[in-house]
């Protein structure tokens, strides 16, 4: 029977030596090896009758067992090295990629970071900056409050320490009770009369403790013999302490003391020039001076850079950026009183209108769903120009309706160039112009009620029919007397800046044209209110 594999080995001349024997023998491998086959699988058989010559067939047999020889390697573990080294090439190739494209999104992610916060023209550092050093910003405010009023920090706190009320001046006082002077002199006559009394109780023979009486005693036990001489030292000793004696030796001691409380007296008062007080006086008020004059000097200082930042404030009030703040200013208000009423605002002063190749329009009010007339649009237009006039205030406004396909425009002039006659609300047919200040919160108003009658206008412009039973006579009453009052009220407020004795009537008057002015605007916002609901049954 044959073998059950594909092919068997038939025998060799036994000279044949096989791997096995050379490995036993830890010789190097032969060159080659003799094999004779024979081939009994069909399938192999098939294709080995492929060749025709018995080369041919040699070498394809021998292909196919090299090929069937490495498969059976690689199954039982080998790798083959280049296999490897293209696996690894791949992972690396892999890895750069993925390196590459994190340092890209790493890169553009601290571009925009940086931005964010150093950008020129809309980065916070920059906001922050301008926040410090506007007029009326944070480092104003904080060394004009702590310097450059009377009452500022820093006066309080050397009135509070060096004043004419403060404790180092009643300590230095000689006028008060509670002064070193006082002090001293009560101190130094109360150490004075104490020792007096000891002095006097030691040598006194009433005193039993006394050093004179134990000394006479001791004197009388021991040397009664010398009692006589004794006596007449005694006397004489006594009359060294006493007062009757005036150049005995306690008047000496008091006459001394005496003197020397008369020398301290004279250092500690003020009207010896030379004494020590008064030149520690003269000391502290030279001080105080020197502090005065350095404190006025950083005054001054601090005086002229405000006035410094002042001028370049004025500076860039006069640039043509200037004017580009207005614009986004003004829209930030605007867009502000949109979103509180559902209405939307766009900033359309970059971009072209219908009209071509026309920006005229800084900006667009879209009134939204809710409102009475939703779509109906306000065009806006700001201006911070010297010299610009009514006249040519109308003739843009006009060309950015056109442009932007508005019903009703609103023409924002700046405080600071607007026309010297021109009221703070006026109206021109479908038209509105308002002054308004960037820096003052109050003249808000001025634009709140002007968009507000902007609104009552177009919602007229765009439902006027006769279905509509609509109050547009209440509208326009209203708002004529809007007018009418916000002149008076500006008409008030110049005469209050130039009239000080009659300031406090016109102020009442102006608390009266406000209320008037709030009573309006309720009666315009009902109206408002009646017409959306007339419109919202007639649709």
């Amino acid at each position: 029977m044959t073998p059950p594999a594909a092919a068997r080995i038939l025998p060799i001349n036994q000279t044949t030596t096989s791997a096995a024997g050379f490995a036993a023998t830890g010789s190097d491998l032969p060159a080659e090896i003799p094999l004779s086959l024979l081939v009994t699988d069909p399938e192999l058989v098939h294709e080995l009758v492929q060749w025709n010559s018995p080369a041919d067939q040699a070498d394809f047999a021998l292909k196919a067992l090299r090929i069937g020889i490495l498969a059976l390697k690689q199954a039982r573990g080998n790798i083959d090295a280049d296999s490897v080294r293209r696996e690894g090439d791949r992972l690396l190739e892999l890895m750069k990629t993925g390196l590459e494209d994190h340092s890209q999104r790493l890169n553009s992610k601290l571009a925009d970071s940086l931005k964010e916060y150093f950008d020129p023209q809309s980065g916070r550092f920059q906001e922050r900056v301008e926040r410090l050093i506007k007029q009326d910003g944070e480092l104003e405010n904080v060394l004009r409050r702590q310097l450059s009023k009377e009452d500022s920090e820093l006066a309080r706190t050397l009135a509070h320490y060096f004043g004419q009320e403060s404790p180092l001046m009643q300590m230095l006082s000689p006028t008060q009770s509670q002064g070193i002077l006082a002090k001293l002199s009560l101190a130094m006559s109360t150490q004075l009369e104490t020792q007096r009394e000891h002095v006097l109780k030691q040598f006194s023979l009433d005193n039993k403790e006394g050093a004179l009486f134990r000394f006479l005693g001791e004197l009388t036990s021991r040397q009664g013999e010398l009692s006589k001489e004794l006596q007449n030292k005694i006397e004489s000793v006594m009359k060294e302490f006493s007062f009757d004696k005036e150049d005995s030796a306690l008047n000496k001691l008091i006459t001394n003391m005496q003197a020397a409380q008369t020398l301290i007296t004279r250092e500690f008062s003020l009207d010896e020039q030379n004494s020590a007080l008064a030149r520690l006086k003269r000391e502290l008020l030279l001080l105080l001076e020197t502090q005065t004059d350095t404190n006025r000097r950083f005054q001054e200082e601090v005086k002229l850079a405000l006035q410094e930042m002042v001028t370049r404030k004025k500076e860039a009030a006069r640039s043509t950026r200037h004017g580009i703040e207005f614009e986004a200013s003004l829209l930030d208000v605007i867009e502000a009183d949109c979103q509180k009423l559902g209405d939307t605002c766009e900033r359309t002063g970059n971009s072209t209108g219908l009209v071509k190749n026309s920006k005229k329009g800084d900006g667009v009010i879209t009134l939204g769903p809710e409102s009475a007339a939703p779509g109906a649009r306000i065009v806006v237009e700001a201006k911070e120009v010297e010299g610009y006039t009514l006249t040519s205030a109308i003739a843009e406004l006009e060309e950015a309706r056109k442009n932007r396909g508005a019903q009703i425009g609103v023409f924002v002039f700046s405080s600071k160039t607007a026309p010297d006659s021109l009221e703070p609300i006026t109206r021109r047919g479908p038209d509105l112009f308002i002054v308004w200040d960037s820096d003052d919160i109050e003249t808000d108003l001025y634009l709140t009620l002007g968009l507000s009658v902007a609104r009552a206008l177009v919602i007229r412009e765009q439902k006027q029919t006769q279905a509509q039973a609509a109050d547009f006579e209440s509208l326009d009453k209203t708002i004529n007397s809007l007018e009418k009052d916000w002149q008076s009220l500006d008409d008030l407020k110049t005469a209050g800046e130039t009239i000080g004795k009659q300031s406090e009537k016109i102020l009442d008057r102006v608390r009266i044209l406000q209320k008037n002015l709030l009573r309006h605007v309720e009666r315009l916002r009902e109206s408002t209110q009646e017409l959306r609901a007339t419109l919202g049954d007639g649709t």
